[in-house]
């Protein structure tokens, strides 16, 4: 079951939970095995042996039962050699056996349940939450530092806006209302999750295109503590007149890559996370050229939800456009502090 977006924490008969960031999972627990699938059906049990055992160990002796929730890096933020949560979680996912097993040492991980839908040969899915989660609190105990445990809930939204401006801390990034009657509907965002927009002035300083004359999406930069324009990510979706209109409207301040900050490569780092969609992990200048470099003056606002430690996990929605705004005054520091003093 999914989730709808929205920005305001909605009122009523409803039960709150923290937005986790980590990997959807469906657990199938019965006796002595452990069946999990990503929520794209992918299996996960043999990347994260320590959660198979903690279930076994917390629910093997019960009738058995099918359980929703998250995969986290049990250290919420950066683990102890500094790596984002995130990113020690997408490592996790390794080929190799040996790795693995290496890995649940340096960066264990847990398993956060917030449904339920089956006990023994009992179908939950057709009941209302308040049953579900009455039922997911017979289950898992509440204990500290465990590897399986169950999601913190509230009825108060005073609390719930806590939650949803960060009082949980990192790990969280966002709030999702349930109803009480809600059923579970695979498939259907018939949750609700709330998440604030961010936003950040940035540089436009380059551009891709489509196949015709158009603009396919815009390149960001942020200048750090060095004044190094750092790329930190892309505005990809676009309405189609503007794509056109952008690509006059940019053209003048296209200049030669020789005379470009980004001349020698984009300055990022690698990242577990791969390519973000519009945009390249990384560019040097032995890559073929396929964005244009232009002049970094024109300042954008955008919306972003995630970022992984100096960049959008996610392409960035166009808000407006700042004249107002000089480019060397587009910061890293806007969206992550710590990141403005990362080495690269």
């Amino acid at each position: 079951m999914l989730a709808r977006l929205t920005r305001e924490l909605p009122l009523g008969s409803l039960t709150y939970e923290p937005k986790w960031d980590g990997f959807r999972c469906l657990a199938w627990i019965d006796g002595g095995s452990v069946e999990l699938r990503s929520r794209h059906d992918r299996p996960l049990e043999r990347y994260f042996p320590e959660i198979v055992e903690a279930l076994i160990g917390t629910l093997g002796g019960s009738p058995g039962a099918v359980l929703d929730g998250e995969i986290l890096i049990r250290e919420h933020d950066r683990t102890a050699t500094g790596t984002p949560a995130f990113e020690a979680l997408m490592q996790r996912l390794h080929p190799s056996a040996s790795r693995v097993e290496r890995l649940r040492r340096e960066t264990p991980a847990r398993y956060v349940a917030f449904d339920v839908l089956a006990v023994g040969d009992r179908d939950l899915r057709a009941r209302p939450f308040v049953e579900r989660r009455a039922a997911l609190e017979d289950l898992i105990a509440v204990r500290a530092d465990a590897i399986v445990e169950r999601t913190p809930s509230t009825r108060d939204p005073v609390l719930a806006q806590g939650w949803l401006q960060g009082a949980l801390g990192p790990g969280v990034d966002g709030v999702v209302a349930k109803p009480d009657e809600l059923t579970y509907q695979p498939g259907r965002r018939a949750m609700v999750k709330v998440k604030q927009l961010r936003s950040a002035d940035c540089v436009v300083a380059g551009v891709r295109l489509l196949n015709g004359p158009a603009v396919s999406s815009l390149l960001l930069g942020l200048y750090d503590r060095d004044d190094r324009l750092r790329h930190v990510g892309v505005v990809t979706q676009l309405p189609a007149a503007d794509r056109i209109a952008l690509l006059d409207d940019l053209a003048p301040l296209r200049i030669a890559l020789d005379d470009h900050p980004w001349r020698d490569g984009f300055l990022i780092g690698r990242s577990a996370l791969g390519r973000l969609k519009g945009s390249a992990s990384r560019w040097t200048p032995e890559m073929e050229l396929d964005w244009l470099p232009l002049r970094p003056e024109r300042v954008v606002e955008v919306g972003l939800d995630q970022v992984d430690v100096d960049r959008f996990r996610h392409p960035a929605s166009l808000i407006r456009w700042r004249p107002d705004r000089s480019a060397l005054s587009c910061r890293l520091d806007q969206i992550a502090p710590v990141a403005a003093a990362v080495a690269i």
